[in-house]
């Protein structure tokens, strides 16, 4: 071996796992990309077909109904903007996260009309590198918790002492508010409810490289290095398992039960964690994120007997 070798060896080397981590940001962390911040980019798949008109009709609905635009700074220094679906005084606040890649209008498309139409407050977040929230990088709730934390601290400050708030989430949404369930929430933050939610960041991008061909052990490892190379953060701090274990606010776990991108057994884990805070519901037939659209009455009195005992 010359004595030239190993320094191109390391330099190969190095190119190498540059190339690939910016490859795996790019795919997983990288915000936005080309059709993320489209309202009415829904993928047609084979269970999403039957309901799809229903979908777009929602999202329509949604996008029809007067906002207040709002804003906070993120402890990083990011300008994050939510929409401010405003109600009578002392009504309940709700404070939606959407899903990765996903925005306020469709993820809360049904969800969010239904809590306007039972006169709560409704703040829906727009997440950090997502609609009107600067940034470009998604951390998986590493820095969303954080976010979460202080859109909890405004709405306690602008609704005031009195008022009475829960969080939503679907997805990486879920995922954010379980996240923070383990921080100083305001005193305000009555329940949380999270539609599909996965237990651990790393385990859900695993999964997701693995099914495309990926072996698992290099997918941990590559998913590792990029959040710390290019997205600043740690995928540890994204271990909902964790997070939930000293949760001191009740949780309402629902998930759709033919959900084949975040699997329905990720959501029975959480609740092992901490059963006597949490209680959780499976909606038959229901894939990712749609249990509402599938079955809105019951999801609906599953929303409303839950708020019923915790926002007292």
């Amino acid at each position: 071996m010359g004595k030239h070798t190993l320094p191109l060896l390391g330099a190969g080397l190095a190119a190498l796992t540059a190339a690939a981590t910016g490859a795996v940001y790019n795919i997983a962390f990288h915000t936005p990309n080309r059709t993320q911040n489209d309202d009415f980019s829904v993928v047609k798949t084979k269970k999403v077909a039957p309901i799809y008109d229903d979908i777009l009709t929602l999202i329509r609905t949604m996008n029809s109904i007067p906002y207040e635009p709002v804003y906070i700074t993120s402890h990083d220094g990011l300008r994050l903007r939510a929409r401010l679906y405003d109600a009578r005084p002392g009504a309940p606040v709700a404070i939606c996260f959407h899903g990765w890649r996903g925005t306020p209008s469709r993820d809360f498309s049904g969800g969010a009309s239904m809590l306007i139409r039972n006169g709560w407050r409704v703040l829906l977040i727009e997440q950090r590198g997502q609609k009107g929230s600067e940034g470009h990088t998604m951390t998986f709730g590493a820095k969303e918790r954080l976010d979460c934390l202080r859109w909890t601290r405004w709405a306690a400050d602008r609704f005031g002492a009195e008022s009475k708030i829960m969080l939503f989430g679907i997805s990486m949404g879920a995922a954010t508010v379980l996240l923070a369930s383990a921080l100083e929430l305001p005193e305000q933050v009555r329940g949380i409810v999270a539609d599909c939610p996965y237990s651990n960041g790393r385990d859900i991008l695993v999964r997701v490289a693995a099914g495309a061909g990926v072996p698992k052990p290099l997918a941990g490892v590559l998913a590792a290095l990029t959040s710390k190379l290019w997205g600043r953060f740690d995928l540890k701090d994204t271990d909902v398992r964790e997070a939930v274990k000293h949760t001191r606010v009740p949780i309402l776990l629902i998930h759709g039960e033919d959900d084949d991108f975040v699997p329905p057994e990720m959501s029975a884990e959480l609740l092992s964690y901490h059963p006597t805070m949490m209680e959780r519901h499976t909606f038959p037939g229901a894939s990712h994120g749609i249990s509402y659209v599938i079955d809105p009455e019951r999801y609906e009195k599953l929303v409303t007997a839950f708020a019923a005992r915790v926002m007292i």
